[in-house]
């Protein structure tokens, strides 16, 4: 069996460890920024999501595909929001079988009122970076998110099923 470096083995999973806690900490400021408005994590991400949807809102199965969890996670979300008059379902001008979410009016009066301290918040939070370094964090970062979806893709087609060709 050929040695393993210590250094090349740790150091992805140190980094994978820096990752999470950096992430832990901007969720907990984030969070902090909710202002006890009781939104979860998911919940303002879908939220974040229809904000930048056009007039027809966005259907279920695209704020789940964009989040990366289920359709039922996301109808749970949906429903939160709605009944907190945040978000409220529409019906898709296309196909008439199918409901579109849409933010409401007093949901984009309340990511207004989260994104202001939770602009500080980041400021802060990040701190000595320079413009350089904090578009170089952002890519690095979607990066790593692009490889998940890749690694989750594959583990969920019909070929994980088959050992990969040579």
């Amino acid at each position: 069996m050929p040695a393993r470096s210590a250094g090349g083995d740790t150091l992805a999973l140190e980094t994978a460890a820096a990752v999470r806690s950096a992430s832990q900490a901007v969720d907990r400021l984030r969070s902090h920024g909710a202002g006890g408005r009781g939104l979860s994590a998911g919940a303002l991400d879908v939220l974040a999501r229809l904000s930048t949807a056009v007039d027809e809102g966005l259907s279920i199965g695209e704020l789940a595909r964009a989040a990366g969890v289920s359709s039922r996670n996301v109808t749970g979300l949906v429903d939160t929001l709605e009944g907190d008059g945040l978000a409220q379902r529409v019906q898709d001008q296309r196909d008439r079988r199918s409901v579109r979410a849409r933010i409401t009016p007093a949901g984009l009066d309340w990511l207004d009122a989260f994104r202001q301290p939770t602009q500080r918040a980041m400021s802060a939070v990040f701190q000595g970076f320079t413009e350089d370094e904090l578009a170089r964090f952002r890519d690095l970062s979607l990066r790593v998110v692009e490889n998940q979806q890749r690694i989750e893709q594959y583990l969920n087609s019909a070929h994980h099923d088959q050992p990969p060709t040579t």
